[in-house]
């Protein structure tokens, strides 16, 4: 894979201390699928009755790995599970062979493990259009069945990285009934990031216990407000998925209606989502681009995403061009409603349009320095109604096509 990555300059200062899910334990290994002297295999083992929720990509060419998981969603929770997740082979667009690694992957795991095989998900993250060497992985398993412990979830990030520059974690704990919860989350993505949803791999832990009905309700919804919130550059993997585990060891039951808990997965989710965008591919700015005044909020939300992927606003902020018709181009093109002389545009605090003309306070001066910033914002209010949407994303440079000219090399 091309030259080892400098840690992206928008990276968190450290990966965070996350707490132990009692009922699930990792385990990690280097199988050799694609890179040499790294680990590339993440095994998690999940105790009986625990519930999993997931949410995948929409693509039309998704991976056999993902198709295997979603025929598999709303299955009998007694006997448990497992998750086996390797990088560097996505196993996507390998037609019967990708099938029959799937196949040869889980039932490898079951035995290993004891997990029955329609109990066992699988994810695959990397190169498209390579066979998948699964015989490489079915090696380790007896190793990781062996080896899996509670404290291994940094571990696990580190193993299901590719192109990725630093592990990305979150954590949140929450008191539920005078008890409290505890939720995990580990995510990888750099590039290929799109809604629909966000080209990234992503596993979420916790102990409390969730009716898998309502797991997966909530997790969609709050997907809607975070991983399908996020764009790197415009493109939508093969093989994204995500996937929540409730254990239930805590002994606290989740309804529906608990805002506490939804509230904290909400939070664990945004700041995943947000870290793989920090990430992304040679980026050196953190963009949040919000709409407000639209006519509706899937109108705010078309508006959002014209801005927030066009490589003519992201090479405008990569050069802290404080290019502000390039905004307006964006909201001209999305198909969306607007109104020419409605509009108004801010960077940060910085009024910089409205009325459908440059503002009179503003200056070319103090929108370069805004621009200079490696956490930048750019408002929208379309002065239409009360329909709004925030997204994030980050600029685009030279660094994005150097990765990705040589990432199969």
């Amino acid at each position: 894979m091309g030259k080892a990555l400098a840690v992206s300059p928008l990276a968190p200062a450290s990966f965070p201390t996350l707490p132990v899910i009692q009922g699930v334990s990792f385990a990690t290994a280097a199988a050799g699928v694609k890179y040499k002297d790294r680990t590339d295999v993440m095994l998690a083992l999940l105790a009986p009755g625990t519930a999993i929720a997931g949410v995948f990509t929409r693509s039309a060419t998704r991976s056999a790995p993902v198709l295997d998981c979603q025929a598999k969603l709303g299955g009998d929770a007694a006997p448990g599970a497992a998750i086996l997740v390797n990088s560097g082979n996505s196993n996507a667009f390998t037609g019967g062979r990708g099938v029959e690694s799937v196949q040869a992957i889980t039932a490898a795991v079951a035995q290993a493990t004891g997990v029955p095989q329609g109990r066992v998900f699988t994810s695959s993250t990397g190169v498209i259009g390579e066979p998948l060497p699964h015989d490489r992985i079915i090696a380790t398993l007896d190793t990781l069945a062996g080896a899996a412990q509670p404290a291994g979830l940094e571990q696990a990030a580190r193993a299901i990285m590719t192109t990725d520059t630093f592990p990305k974690g979150a954590c949140a704990t929450v008191e539920i009934g005078g008890k409290p919860v505890k939720i995990a989350g580990i995510a990888k993505g750099s590039g290929m990031i799109a809604p629909d949803m966000a080209t990234m791999l992503v596993y979420i832990f916790t102990d409390a216990q969730v009716e898998q009905p309502v797991l997966q309700t909530l997790l969609s919804t709050l997907t809607d407000r975070t991983f399908n919130c996020i764009t790197v550059d415009s493109d939508t993997s093969t093989s994204d998925t995500l996937l929540l585990a409730a254990t239930g060891a805590s002994g606290v039951q989740v309804g529906a209606d608990d805002s506490a808990f939804a509230d904290a997965l909400h939070g664990v989710m945004l700041d995943l989502a947000h870290q793989v965008v920090r990430d992304g591919e040679g980026a050196t700015k953190f963009v949040e681009i919000a709409v407000t005044g639209a006519a509706s909020n899937a109108d705010a939300r078309t508006h959002a995403m014209a801005i927030a992927n066009s490589p003519l606003i992201k090479t405008a902020i990569a050069g802290e061009d404080p290019n502000w018709g390039r905004v307006v181009m964006a909201i001209g093109k999305s198909g969306a409603a607007a109104d020419r002389d409605l509009l108004s545009i801010r960077f940060g605090t910085i009024t910089v349009a409205e009325n459908g003309w440059v503002s009179p306070t503003y200056s070319e001066a103090q929108g370069a320095a805004y621009m200079k910033g490696q956490n930048l914002q750019i408002g929208v209010d379309l002065g239409l109604g009360q329909g709004q949407a925030t997204v994030w994303t980050c600029d685009l440079t030279h660094g994005y096509i150097s990765i990705n000219a040589d990432y199969r090399s």
